[in-house]
């Protein structure tokens, strides 16, 4: 089958990691239909392939009805959604749960491939919500479609991040930085264009099938070094003060009522375990390595946009 015949239909598009992996479809000239809530808010994506390649369409994952129209006549079908907050009927279970069901089912029906992303937390056992329904939501796509590949991606960086982004903002205003857990927690960030060519390479039939892979960056980094690498780039001397989880998560219980809460309580259950690619995945090749992709390291990406929050901005200057 020609790329220029295969039709891709794309839960999420328009998000972070979405945007990109629209570009890497569109440059392998696949015909791309983007299934998000509001197709009017897509029009961004638009310019990312030639004319006509991207085409948004209407779809919630907690409707069936919706998910089954926008997956009809595709060969693959890939699920993106996410949420990191619960919000009225925005609910862990609903959308990364039962969300991912209606989308596996419904590829099923029409005979799809199904490439999912999931998280290195998801953890049926996990305290947390979110990591649970992650693993809910795994379940649910393999028992429909058992030849799923299954992503699992470490904290996604990119310039339009809501991690490093984050701390860069809270650096510029903030005396103190809080080190959750004594900043012990180790991530290993991967950058959002890696994730969208290992999807890029599953489209491609370059990933096995029925297989979980766990996506990390080069380098393994605790939160606190995160942290100190944050402030260095964006040259601001802060305080970093260690916060027992206890107290994290009662604070981050009246956070959570915030439009947009710094800390939830269950982002404290998540920040009790380590965020890394397993020994296990490493030596049965289901990494980035493993699919033939060489992962970038944050520290030659995220300067690149993290600048916007130093005092001189792009200039060098002065700590503050």
């Amino acid at each position: 089958m020609k790329h220029v015949d295969t039709l891709i239909t794309v839960f999420g598009g328009s998000g972070f990691l979405g945007r990109h992996v629209v570009r890497a479809l569109a440059k392998g000239r696949y015909r791309i239909r983007v299934a998000v809530r509001r197709p009017e808010l897509a029009g961004h994506l638009q310019p990312l392939g030639r004319v006509g390649q991207i085409h948004a369409v209407q779809a919630n994952v907690r409707h069936p009805a919706s998910v089954e129209a926008a997956v009809r006549d595709a060969a693959i079908v890939i699920n993106l959604i996410g949420i990191l907050l619960e919000r009225r009927r925005q609910k862990f279970d609903a959308v990364q749960g039962e969300g991912a069901a209606n989308v596996a089912r419904a590829a099923a029906r029409v005979g799809a491939r199904m490439i999912h992303v999931s998280a290195l937390g998801a953890d049926a056992t996990s305290r947390s919500r979110y990591a649970r329904s992650k693993a809910k939501g795994e379940e649910a796509v393999l028992a429909a479609v058992p030849g799923a590949t299954i992503f699992r991606p470490s904290i996604v960086f990119g310039s339009e991040d809501d991690f490093f982004n984050r701390f860069g903002a809270m650096a510029r205003v903030s005396p103190v930085l809080p080190l959750i857990g004594g900043g012990r927690t180790r991530f290993q960030p991967v950058f959002v264009g890696d994730v969208a060519a290992a999807i890029a390479k599953a489209v491609a039939g370059g990933a096995k099938p029925g297989t979980i892979y766990e996506l990390g960056g080069p380098e393994t980094k605790s939160f606190r070094e995160i942290l100190e690498f944050v402030l260095a780039t964006t040259e601001r001397r802060r305080l970093l003060v260690p916060i027992p989880f206890a107290i994290a998560k009662l604070q981050a219980f009246f956070l959570q009522f915030l439009p947009k809460p710094l800390l939830t309580p269950d982002q404290v259950e998540l920040l009790k375990r380590d965020n890394v690619v397993s020994p296990q995945a490493v030596a049965e090749g289901r990494t980035l390595a493993g699919l033939g992709i060489d992962p970038a390291a944050f520290e030659a990406i995220v300067p690149s946009y993290l600048w916007r929050f130093r005092k001189t901005g792009q200039f060098r200057g002065r700590t503050a």
